[in-house]
């Protein structure tokens, strides 16, 4: 159990990285670059999965990609099952870690002189190569320093995952989830050895994360 969790967790964790690094790097960097009415909503938005219950969340998820639901059924039918897949845990962790992805883009961004870029504008550089071999690389340690922490926070998530995937050991059982499992049947080995396990590893991420932090001298 404690390996099938550690190895589940892992995978759940990297995909839900990978996704909120790519939307939340964007998302951050348009909010960084542009102000219009509706922002702040937008931006709140964006950071209600940190304060909403995960299990507020997790029904959410379930509503738009149940088995039951029009956008869950028309996955299905394409062979993308979400609901009670590894897939669909990793689709609620991203959904929870997205905000700390977000926030840490933007303050990256937001630390670049608009002058850099400006000046690459006027000798010609057009929006995307900006992006790609100027903003990318002065906002890259803030950026890492997101995608650590969103990792850290998808290997933790407990409430949006066992609602959209369930707790199948093997298949969707993350190490959160064991050792919930663990400690309602008694197997305090178990539960013991998942949460150091869970702790060193979030521990790990999250000084990893600070160190890079510093560089950005904002987050």
């Amino acid at each position: 159990m404690v390996w099938d969790a550690l190895g589940i967790s892992l995978k759940v964790a990297l995909v839900s990285t990978c996704l909120v690094g790519i939307v939340g790097g964007l998302i951050g960097r348009h909010l960084a670059r542009h102000n219009y009415h509706g922002k702040v909503f937008l931006d709140a938005l964006l950071m209600a999965p940190m304060f909403v219950p995960p299990t507020v969340l997790g029904y959410y998820l379930t509503l738009l990609f149940g088995p039951r639901a029009s956008l869950g059924s028309a996955l299905a039918s394409m062979g993308i099952e979400i609901a009670f897949t590894w897939l669909g845990a990793a689709l609620a962790s991203a959904v929870v870690a997205l905000p700390i992805m977000v926030r840490a883009a933007r303050i990256a961004f937001e630390s670049i002189d608009r002058e850099v870029e400006d000046a690459a504008a006027i000798d010609g550089a057009g929006r995307w190569r900006t992006l790609l071999h100027i903003a990318l690389p002065l906002a890259r340690n803030g950026l890492i320093s997101g995608a650590a922490l969103a990792f850290a926070r998808a290997v933790g998530e407990f409430g949006a995952t066992l609602m959209l995937s369930g707790n199948i050991p093997g298949r969707t059982q993350t190490i959160p989830l064991a050792i919930y499992e663990a400690f309602a049947t008694g197997d305090d080995n178990a539960a013991m050895t998942l949460s150091i396990l869970l702790t060193v590893v979030s521990l790990v991420v999250i000084t990893v994360s600070l160190r890079l932090g510093h560089g950005t001298n904002r987050w």
